[in-house]
């Protein structure tokens, strides 16, 4: 059985953030005419994700997403080749439509607590500077994607050694945030 691969960017082991680094550019996979995207921020919350809807590279079992400011980034280069890939997802992701790479995806839904964030995968860049991923999301549900159930410990026992905590949810900082949210969306927040 081959080696299972969590995502190059955790595989090869995690890279350092600059504390400098301001944003690069990312592009697709065509060898002609790609996509350029110019990212002009470090990224946040960047972490493997388990869940079926983010673009993964050939063979990983986890995507690697984290957001910017949406308006840092541009499309710089063959905008007319982007489409959306599912109109009606929270997260429109603008694909290639050549080679099929997720570029970036968007939250429309003014209303959301994400709204002004754009997802990234920040593998597409050759800059140097990237912050890593710091957790795990969604880890179960790569079974959906097709990992054996009973693969799905030792998958997460690999997450920590790589230094990413688990989650079958976002992280806790994320969650928090959502429910922030809602809660001052419902009339319900309290402040201490």
């Amino acid at each position: 059985m081959a080696k299972l691969s969590l995502h190059p960017a955790i595989d090869n082991g995690l890279k350092r953030a600059s504390k400098t680094f301001k944003g690069g550019t990312l592009r697709c996979h065509c060898t002609h005419e790609a996509v350029e995207v110019t990212v002009g921020s470090q990224v946040l919350h960047n972490h493997a994700c388990g869940c079926s809807k983010c673009w993964k590279p050939e063979g990983a079992t986890f995507s690697v997403v984290g957001v910017v400011p949406r308006d840092t980034v541009k499309v710089v280069a063959h905008p007319e080749k982007l489409h959306i890939v599912d109109d009606k997802a929270l997260i429109q992701r603008h694909a290639c439509k050549v080679c099929g790479t997720h570029m970036f995806g968007r939250i429309e839904n003014k209303d959301h607590a994400f709204h002004g964030l754009d997802f990234i995968h920040t593998e597409l860049s050759d800059d140097k500077g990237w912050a890593p991923p710091g957790f795990a999301a969604f880890v179960s549900s790569i079974i959906e994607s097709g990992t054996p159930p009973d693969k799905v410990p030792g998958i997460r026992k690999k997450l920590k050694t790589a230094g990413l905590e688990p989650y079958d949810c976002l992280s806790p900082v994320l969650m928090d945030v959502l429910a922030t949210h809602a809660a001052k969306a419902k009339g319900t927040y309290r402040s201490a």
